[in-house]
């Protein structure tokens, strides 16, 4: 399979940006631009990274796990540590029991999933209770090419029970790029779901595009409680920042987003972090500090379509409170599709702790940053190879990080 097929396949680049690829600057290149008047309340524009003391993580290496088909995604389950489980692009989720990959799937759902281009079956679950309940999410693409979340449980340890499908939530969605397609628990323990915007080129659907639109779950961050109450498949938690306005969906967490493909909570802090995919110029990493015990980007515009990154992409277009991204990477630099990563926690990584890891598909090169909401820096990590297809990060339940390639490994950030 060619590199530009690849690039489609995952991340939602509607341009062909490629032939930007390969720049070999040891420095995060990142875009700044002059404010606008929907932004004077928003942080200032991030810094180059060239004042940063540089990521120079001698002591890490890549540790290969296994090879998959077709992976997108790696993660662990609360009180498993012995496993870990990947999602394969068709359909599959695979399970590493004990450093060993299984030959048969904790779950197979080939059947029911459109894969290819940017669908397919894109992330797993797991609630905190998973080990005393066995309920689990996936995010997938049906085969009328709507995006569902859908529970199911596990039936042993290693295998799930393909039966106990619940649908909790599906999505019209007008294109086949753009599907968000994260699910992951929260600090608070609820079920956020990352959205695109439903796809094409510049958020052309509706009035004034999906991100924007309220109305519409679609470029948004949503937060449910995923189990059934009553007669209704999923709760909308109360304190969700846009329960009793008019015309809002009360679903919606944050929104403002073109493609978040990738997005993470900090375990130490509870600070949410957006890879957001962009247009056709800038590749934007999105920062909210938890405050006050309160859930991090409650109620946060990221500005999409008005804005990509901090520069204007829609002339006479507002985008209120539009918080701006603390890490920007120019196309012009070689960036095409951002893979958003973790700050990482894991003790063994002395050099990286505390600071964020994350790639972009084009380039491969893991850079590291460390966030600030006044703007922040970050530079590629120092003699750690390129990885083709970085498709994605993971973590598992003890905070290890997870490097994954679509080309088909999954590695470990590990000490030398």
């Amino acid at each position: 399979m060619s590199r530009r097929p690849l690039l489609l396949l995952t991340l939602g680049l509607l341009a062909p940006a490629l032939a930007a690829c390969g720049a070999d600057d040891d420095t995060a290149t990142v875009a700044s631009s002059t404010p606008t008047s929907a932004m004077q309340d928003a942080a200032p524009a991030a810094t180059t990274g060239s004042g940063a003391a540089a990521a120079q993580a001698t002591g890490v290496q890549l540790r290969r796990v296994g090879s998959f088909t077709q992976p997108l995604y790696v993660t662990g389950a609360p009180g498993d540590r012995r496993r870990l489980f990947v999602v394969e692009q068709g359909g599959r989720i695979m399970v590493v029991r004990g450093g060993r990959k299984l030959a048969a799937p904790f779950l197979d759902i080939r059947s029911l999933v459109t894969a290819g281009g940017e669908q397919g079956l894109l992330s797993v679950a797991f609630p905190p209770d998973y080990a005393r309940t066995g309920r689990f999410y996936v995010y997938y693409t049906d085969k009328a090419a709507k995006q569902r979340v859908v529970e199911y449980r596990r039936a042993t340890a290693d295998r799930a029970d393909r039966s106990s499908a619940r649908l909790v939530l599906r999505m019209d969605d007008p294109e086949s790029n753009h599907n968000g397609g994260l699910t992951k628990f929260g600090p608070d323990g609820l079920l956020y779901i990352a959205t695109g915007d439903g796809g094409g080129a510049g958020d052309e659907h509706g009035s004034r595009g999906n991100a924007q639109d309220l109305g519409s779950l679609l470029g948004k961050l949503l937060r449910i409680d995923p189990r059934r109450t009553g007669s209704r498949a999923y709760r909308v938690p109360s304190s969700n920042p846009f329960v009793g306005r008019s015309g809002a969906r009360r679903e919606i967490f944050s929104y403002g987003l073109r493609n978040p493909w990738r997005f993470s909570f900090d375990r130490s802090t509870g600070d949410l972090v957006i890879g957001d995919v962009g247009q056709g110029e800038i590749e934007e990493v999105d920062f909210v500090q938890r405050r006050d015990g309160r859930a991090a980007g409650a109620g946060a515009n990221f500005g999409w379509r008005p804005f990509e990154g901090s520069r204007v992409f829609r002339q006479g277009e507002s985008a209120p409170g539009h918080v701006k991204p603390v890490i920007e990477h120019s196309h012009d630099d070689g960036w095409c599709s951002i893979t958003g990563g973790y700050v990482v926690r894991d003790p063994a990584l002395t050099a990286l702790r505390g600071r964020y890891v994350y790639s972009d598909f084009c380039k491969g090169e893991i850079y590291a940053g460390e966030l600030k909401a006044s703007g922040s820096t970050s530079r590629r990590v120092a003699g750690l190879p390129k990885v083709e297809g970085l498709a994605s990060f993971g973590e598992d339940t003890a905070g290890r990080v997870y490097v994954v390639s679509l080309n088909g490994t999954v590695s470990r950030l590990a000490a030398k």
